[in-house]
């Protein structure tokens, strides 16, 4: 069965280009004008493997988009930003966002993400279950869920990846470079802050129950351990 790709966007024809490059790709793409429009489909139809949404629209934004997705339903999100503007991309990694890419795009780029962050949410259907605990925290790959005691994590699927890879090899610096590769499944490229945001993220996620303690630990110029 095809992923469900939905496209947030008000540029009608930008959606009807990529709607058709990815059915071509074999998706079952359909697309929406508004965040208004995109809340009712979502409300009408849950089903969805991936949104892709643009940061700026009339009325209700991407970046307001986000959190109400976030909130009530479990579907990846990639982010469509202006060329340039980096705090709308960063606002959005920290608001949670699977992922980002600027406009204009290059469908084959966008392909290869979307790609990515499904490929990233489906791999524990292939693997065997497996869980890690450290310090009262528990990371289950494969219910894809994590807890600290009776209290659950909520995490994007990069986080939860970001802090099974760190817990996997606690004790070890793990490089930028390789959790980029690991997490986001691409090459670490100049001036992409972006496995950083998702790294802070997962931090702060952690930092309110064990009193401000940082269990991430970074080490400058080379990556990220977890306290073993």
């Amino acid at each position: 069965m095809s992923e469900r790709i939905l496209l947030v966007d008000d540029d009608k024809s930008l959606n009807e280009l990529l709607s058709q490059y990815l059915t071509n790709a074999g998706f079952e793409a359909s697309s929406v004008t508004s965040g208004e429009k995109a809340i009712s489909a979502l409300q009408s139809d849950s089903n969805f493997d991936l949104l892709v949404v643009d940061v700026m629209m009339p009325g209700i934004t991407g970046l307001e988009l986000l959190p109400i997705v976030r909130s009530r339903w479990n579907i990846p999100v990639i982010m469509l930003t202006g060329r340039g503007e980096d705090i709308d991309r960063i606002l959005g990694l920290e608001m949670g966002a699977d992922d980002y890419l600027a406009k204009p795009c290059n469908p084959r780029e966008l392909l290869a993400r979307i790609k990515a962050v499904l490929r990233r949410s489906g791999e524990v259907k292939a693997e065997v279950a497996a869980s890690i605990e450290l310090h009262g925290i528990c990371v289950d790959s494969g219910s894809r869920q994590a807890s600290i005691g009776e209290d659950g994590l909520t995490l994007t699927t990069a986080e939860f990846d970001v802090l099974n890879e760190l817990m996997k090899n606690a004790g070890s610096v793990v490089s930028r470079e390789d959790l980029t590769r690991r997490v986001l499944h691409r090459e670490l490229t100049p001036y992409d802050r972006s496995i950083d945001v998702h790294v802070s993220r997962v931090r702060t996620a952690l930092r309110k129950h064990f009193e401000g303690r940082d269990l991430i630990v970074t080490v400058r110029g080379v990556g990220y351990q977890f306290a073993k």
